[in-house]
């Protein structure tokens, strides 16, 4: 069977799904001899009977209920298409669909979203999914998001066809509780050889940097506790559990949001964030006004 004809396969999907050709009939406002004879003309493109009479019951024959399955797949899709296309034609607003690695700060990932979020109330409506690197690279080459936003590059390895946008960089801050910060502030950052610490999971690239610093140093503090969320990693260092360390882009908000105080900053261990892309030049609006505000605003320039 090289074709199929789509009207055909809707005749004979409504029939199985009505349980008969008379009630099918009446859905489809067609005349019985006409779905028959349309169901019939489905078979002999199938090469194989679909239905087979039990009493006065049409059943499926095997054949058909396979045909079945792929048929409700087939137009369940399209009245899903349907209700999405009829609610953007509602709404007048697309959606933006934004992917944020999980490792990212959660500030930093506010901070770059908040340009599109002003500017979205009548224009789009943000939807925004979190998870690892790799994951949402796979739903980028899908086209199931717009852009996602990481603090390290796409690489070959990942085997997406994708570009990398520089957003900005920074170097990083450390924070404690005000007991915590008055002991290790002095003699910063030798200080922090013994001290209590909370650090990030190895999966990510502070961690990685953090590593080779210390050892380049001859730093080595005491690992209190490590995250992989980042805002649970701020909670525990606002309750003096450990030092912590965040990008120093967004310092003054972690300062007021978790009641910290500066111990130092590192301005040698440089945090890096992308926007990927599937186009070679930014054309989204929403990812355009992220870019400039974090070049003119939140990092300066990334050169």
């Amino acid at each position: 069977m090289d074709w199929l004809n789509y009207h055909h396969l809707l005749y004979f999907w409504t029939v199985a799904k009505e349980g008969g050709v008379s009630r099918a009939a009446e859905v489809l406002h067609l005349a019985q001899p006409t779905l028959s004879s349309q169901i019939k003309k489905l078979e002999k493109a199938v090469g194989h009977q679909l239905f087979e009479r039990s009493g006065r019951n049409l059943v499926l024959t095997e054949t058909g209920q396979l045909v079945y399955r792929y048929a409700d797949e087939i137009f369940g899709l399209g009245q899903e298409l349907a209700d999405v296309l009829h609610n953007r034609t509602n709404t007048d607003r697309s959606r933006f669909l934004v992917g944020v690695q999980g490792a990212l700060p959660k500030l930093v990932a506010y901070e770059l979203l908040r340009p599109a979020l002003e500017c979205a109330q009548n224009e789009y409506q943000i939807v925004c999914f979190e998870g690892k690197l790799n994951e949402l690279l796979g739903e980028l080459a899908m086209h199931r998001l717009d852009v996602v936003i990481a603090d390290r590059p796409l690489t070959p390895d990942n085997h997406v066809r994708a570009f990398n946008h520089l957003l900005g960089k920074c170097g990083v801050t450390v924070y404690g509780s005000s007991k915590l910060a008055r002991k290790y502030k002095k003699n910063f950052p030798q200080s922090l050889n013994g001290a209590p610490m909370l650090l990030p999971t190895q999966n990510t690239t502070l961690r990685r940097q953090l590593e080779q610093w210390f050892d380049d140093n001859e730093i080595y503090p005491k690992i209190s506790h490590e995250f992989e969320d980042s805002a649970v990693l701020k909670v525990f260092g606002q309750e003096g559990h450990g030092l912590f360390m965040t990008p120093t882009a967004i310092e003054d908000d972690v300062c007021k949001q978790y009641s910290v105080k500066v111990v130092g900053r590192l301005p040698e261990l440089v945090e890096r964030f992308y926007a990927i892309s599937i186009e070679k030049r930014l054309k989204h609006p929403a990812v355009v006004k992220i870019s400039e505000f974090a070049r003119d605003n939140l990092f300066g320039t990334t050169e």
